[in-house]
This record gives C-alpha cells, structure tokens and sequence, in this order.
C-alpha cells in the first residue's frame, strides 16, 4: 500500500496520491502499543473502573474476544466504533441513546436518524450488538450498552495502534433518544475554530481536548459531500481552498467531482498513515494535509496551532493527552439510577 510523506517529491507524491486515491477497501494493520494510565480527577457520577468486579468481572474480556474479531474482519469497525461513541457523548451525555432504533410508526426520529448521523456504517452498531449479546448470555441485566460501548471505543483505538487507557465504568443506559437534538450538539466538516470552541466548552471540554480528540481523525474516512466546497467553492469563492495542497487536491477531485459522482466514494482523513492510530494526523495539518475545512482550521488557528505542534512532533505526548481526554469525554452526560437511565437488554430497544 503506497502512502505519501510530505517531502515525497511532486511527480511521485501525485501518482502516489492518484493511486491511493482508487483503493477503497483494504486490510487495515495492526501494532504494539504501549499501555497508558491517566491521573484525571474521578468524573462525576462516580464512575469506577472496578464497576463490574463482582457483578461480571469478565465484561472487558468478553467485549475484547468481540471488538478483536471484528477487527480482523471488518477492519472498518474501528473508526466506526470510535466515531459512534463521539457521536453518543456529544447527544444526551454516554448514555447509549445513539444506538436507539425509531419506533416504528413514531414522527419522532431517534438520534440515529439524524441527517449529521445517517454516514455512521453499520460496522459500528454491529460490534456493539454483537459484543451485548455475549455479554447479556453471561451477565444478563448488568452492563449497560454505554459502557459496552466506551470499552470497545477503547478496544479499537487500541487494536489500531493507539494507546490502552483504563476505562471507569458505572454509566447506564438513557431513555431518551430525539434526531431534533442532535445539529447543535455535533461539530460540522466546515466548523470554524470559534464555533468547535464553543461546542467543546458546552461540554465541559477545553481547547486542548478539542485538538486533542480531533487526532482520532488519524483513521477513518469521510465521503466526498463533507468536503467537496473545499475544492470547487470554497466559501463561496468559486475556488479550491488555498489551505490545501495541490497535490491532494487534485486527487481528491479525481475521486470528488462537484456534481454527480457517486455519494459512496470517501477519502482517508489522514492520507500518510490512514490505517494506523498515530500522530501522523498532526503533521498533515501542517502540510496542508487535512481532509476537512473544521481540521486543517486547528493550524491556521494561533489558539490551536501551538497544540498541533506540539503533538505532531511527541507522540508519546498525543498518546497521554488522548487518553485523558478519552476519559473526560467519557464521563460527559453520565446517567445513573432507574430514575435518569435503564440497562436494556438489546441496546437499540428503549425499555
């Protein structure tokens, strides 16, 4: 598999990246992480990593035998898996309400079926189902599919090359699940720095932890209608982005073209290492390599600039400062108590 470094020469780095380009399913590899534990103050709610150590203390083990089979199956688990935890702590708190179903016959649409949520693949949802029917036919009505869910976020962020971080369990389930809540509570491909701020500090989430859960897009794709305006109007300018380089900009239009096309094309976010949690991410910020308007924004920034630097250069750096942030974002929302939540036994059915 060809990828492109930033000093790769032209002639070479546009066939590299025309080449890349036209591959769309691939294997994705693996490495060997090192183990990170953070010191972050305990969130709220009591949130304990011991939760389950006497009701199922297998749930780690059981989530894993399933988020590894996944990962050598479907590779894009991963990314899926990561992207839908994001999703879910962003909307109602880590409360599993994004794996709600829409009842049928309801006019009120689940968080799943918002317009922001309709790209998130199966292979997501899928792992999830899959690793609560195991769990449920060992410890049936214990772990609620919100901690399944932060344990195989970990799992693939881990499988994928990234750092293992221990994971507080103790979050149940919540019962509300509305499409109408989730536009203003997701950051857009076209966000400007001033509004994923905001966004990030409604959630109790500091600059730092913007850019730092924003390296998460050093795996994963996004298909071509969250970035076309970049390459043919940028702003209404009837002209590419200039914060783009030449190079991935004409292969990206070669995939991307401003009508027509098909809608199920994607592109990497990170084109030098899209199969591998890495920092590589950081680095292609600063080659004027970042896929989406909202990411290559965090370089041109002075606020986030610094940040990206930063973690471009250590990623033993990123690697910790992930990991907290993993664990803060993990405790936004949390829901305890028959009261606020509920265990479901199938995670897309509101009991």
């Amino acid at each position: 598999m060809p990828v492109l470094s930033p000093t790769s020469s032209s002639s070479s780095s546009s066939l590299v990246f025309t080449c890349f380009f036209t591959i769309l399913f691939v294997t994705i590899n693996s490495s060997n992480p090192v183990a990170i534990t953070t010191k972050a103050k305990r969130p709220p709610h009591q949130l304990s990593v011991n939760y389950y150590a006497k009701s199922c203390p297998q749930v780690e083990q059981l989530v894993g035998s399933i988020t590894s089979q996944q990962f050598k199956e479907t590779p894009v688990s991963a990314p899926a898996t990561i992207r839908l935890f994001f999703h879910d702590c962003f909307v109602e708190g880590c409360d599993a309400s994004i794996l709600i179903a829409t009842q049928s016959g309801s006019k009120i649409l689940a968080e799943k079926d918002a317009a922001d949520n309709r790209d998130l693949r199966t292979e997501g949802f899928d792992t999830i189902t899959r690793a609560k029917a195991l769990v449920e036919s060992k410890c049936p009505g214990i772990v609620s599919c919100a901690d399944i869910l932060a344990i195989a976020a970990r799992d693939f962020i881990h499988l994928a090359g990234g750092p293992y971080y221990v994971v507080k369990k103790g979050r149940w389930d919540g019962k509300i699940s509305m499409a109408s809540r989730v536009p203003n509570n997701l950051p857009h491909a076209n966000s400007t720095v001033d509004q994923l701020i905001k966004l990030f500090s409604s959630k109790g989430l500091t600059i730092q932890d913007l850019v730092v859960l924003s390296g998460a897009h050093t795996i994963g794709f996004a298909h071509c209608k969250n970035f076309v305006d970049r390459l043919y109007n940028y702003k209404g300018t009837k002209q590419a982005d200039p914060a783009i380089d030449p190079r991935l900009l004409k292969a990206l239009k070669m995939s991307c073209p401003q009508v027509g096309g098909n809608a199920d094309i994607v592109a990497p976010f990170d084109v030098t290492t899209p199969f591998v949690f890495d920092h590589a991410y950081y680095a292609n910020l600063q080659s004027k390599l970042g896929l989406l308007a909202s990411d290559e924004g965090l370089f041109l920034d002075p606020r986030t600039k610094p940040l990206v630097q930063s973690f471009g250069l250590d990623k033993a750096k990123f690697f910790m400062a992930f990991s907290a942030a993993m664990e803060k974002m993990g405790s936004i929302g949390v829901k305890r108590g028959r009261r606020h939540g509920e265990k479901r036994k199938v995670c897309s059915i509101h009991m």
